[in-house]
């Protein structure tokens, strides 16, 4: 499978990676978070080349996670501002810098800390069941088919295909 075809698979990670998985983009969202609206203030932050910087944000505005809002008229001038899927984004964003803290600090302690505002405590993103409220872990989790998998996994089934694994059902959804 080629990059550029991993939208086409039905896997909602893959597809996601479609959109923000490729270096500098989550810097790019990073930043967007932390109030960065201008593209000089990007690549200032950033040190990312003008050219990249604008692939990048190009692609975040066709997909839809960002919007170019005019701030300036002579000469025209943009910002890019979050939607509503960019700001879906944030969970994703301190999971990963959750996990940054955890695993890649080398013994320095989190670059940034975070404070809830409704209760003013500092606080750490923690992934929960949507049902019960408890911590989401791996080994007490089961991934099983979605509506989106199971009718090419009966399609298969009927021509005498069976895929025991997910990953194989996945690879063929494209």
């Amino acid at each position: 499978m080629r990059w550029d075809d991993i939208d086409k698979q039905v896997c909602s990670v893959a597809r996601a990676l479609s959109v923000v998985g490729e270096r500098w983009t989550m810097l790019i969202l990073r930043d967007a978070f932390l109030g960065t609206r201008r593209f000089d203030q990007f690549q200032g932050n950033l040190g990312i080349t003008r050219h990249r910087l604008s692939e990048r944000l190009v692609k975040l505005v066709d997909h839809g996670v960002l919007v170019k809002v005019p701030y300036q008229d002579r000469p025209v001038r943009y910002e890019y501002r979050l939607t509503r899927k960019g700001l879906g984004l944030y969970p994703v964003l301190m999971s990963l810098a959750r996990w940054g803290d955890e695993w890649m600090d080398k013994d320095q302690g989190a670059p940034l800390e975070y404070v809830h505002q409704t209760c003013g405590k500092k606080t750490r993103p923690v992934l929960a069941c949507s049902e019960c409220g408890e911590p989401l872990k791996p080994e007490a989790v089961t991934p099983q088919l979605g509506p989106a998998l199971v009718g090419l996994a009966e399609q298969l089934s009927e021509q005498g295909e069976e895929f025991p694994e997910i990953p194989p059902l996945l690879r063929r959804s494209m």
